[in-house]
């Protein structure tokens, strides 16, 4: 069925409904890594990370829900114009890369805040991070676009890795 929009270009709304319905597939996907993270970073945060000592320039707890929630979303937006771009080897590498962040990504809360490994928490965020650039090369010639969405991810990555590190010290 194609239904014209009022600039008279023809769409066919069954595209636009499957492009939808990936985007909240992306969407799902990376809001439930985060959710999943969760699940290993609220119960300790009262607890264990309460005594930890911390750098001056940590950030209020309150701020990393809604920072992750823009990031994670970003991540969503990066996935569906790779899913959504001409099909490609390069493409399908820079998927690929993807799904090993964001595994990388929901493993750190656990070594960090689950198991409180400080030192092999740093070590992960650190090759986390290399994912990151590595997937931004993979991803630069499928789309750019895809790849600056993740520009602000790392760097928040870069600040996490600085705070896990300095955590890590104090401690």
């Amino acid at each position: 069925m194609s239904t014209v929009s009022s600039y008279g270009h023809a769409h066919d709304s069954r595209q636009w409904w499957r492009s939808a319905g990936i985007f909240i597939g992306c969407l799902i996907l990376c809001q439930g890594a985060g959710a999943l993270g969760t699940i290993a970073t609220i119960p300790n945060i009262p607890t264990w990370y309460a005594t930890l000592s911390k750098p001056s320039f940590q950030p209020p707890n309150w701020l990393f829900g809604p920072v992750w929630t823009l990031l994670y979303t970003l991540m969503a937006v990066s996935l569906f114009l790779l899913i959504r771009a001409v099909p490609s080897q390069q493409r399908t590498l820079a998927i690929a890369i993807f799904a090993v962040q964001l595994l990388l990504n929901t493993i750190w809360s656990f070594l960090f805040f689950q198991y409180h490994m400080l030192g092999v928490s740093l070590a992960e965020i650190l090759i986390l991070l290399l994912s990151l650039i590595v997937f931004c090369v993979a991803a630069w010639p499928v789309s750019r676009v895809a790849t600056y969405c993740f520009l602000p991810y790392i760097a928040w990555v870069c600040f996490a890795s600085v705070l896990n590190g300095c955590v890590w010290r104090m401690n």
